[in-house]
């Protein structure tokens, strides 16, 4: 039985928050399910939670070609992104981010990637491994309350990745 992660924990209040928002919980239900997140000790004890409310992943992927999203386009909280050889661009300046915290992911075996981020916005790069490639984020690594954080996890062995708040 493993312990509760601060990452799951932070998972599970804001799936249950937004499954209210939704109207999928009412009050009470809220209020029980955030309780039994936040005093939760085992994976175990957390899973019941959030076992019924949907976490999905959009997966986009691409061999040599690229991935690009630009533009007024809607972000998901959770966004997986393999590419072998090609080239990732993902400009969330002027997209609907409906969430303060989204979750990407990166499988780039010798491609490179870059985000844009809102201003204002910051971005976790601490679970990113890479072997020859290179990490590089400009933006702040601490959640301003009520703007949008970006936790970026993945595997880059020869990937370039380059993470920056858009240009005024």
């Amino acid at each position: 039985m493993s312990t509760v992660s601060g990452f799951d924990r932070e998972r599970a209040v804001e799936l249950v928050q937004q499954a209210y928002a939704d109207g999928r919980l009412g009050p009470a239900e809220l209020e029980q399910r955030l309780e039994l997140a936040l005093t939760a000790t085992s994976s175990h004890e957390l899973e019941p939670v959030v076992a019924d409310l949907p976490d999905e992943v959009v997966h986009l992927a691409a061999t040599g070609g690229r991935v690009t999203r630009t533009g007024d386009w809607h972000v998901p909280r959770r966004l997986r992104i393999d590419s072998e050889y090609g080239k990732v661009r993902l400009d969330l300046s002027r997209a609907h981010v409906p969430y303060t915290r989204i979750d990407i992911e990166l499988w780039l075996a010798y491609g490179g990637a870059a985000i844009i981020l809102p201003a204002g916005a910051s971005a976790n790069v601490d679970g990113v491994r890479t072997e020859w490639g290179s990490v590089t984020c400009k933006a702040p690594g601490r959640q301003s309350p009520g703007r949008l954080h970006v936790q970026i996890t993945g595997e880059l062995p020869y990937g370039r990745l380059t993470i920056r708040t858009a240009r005024r």
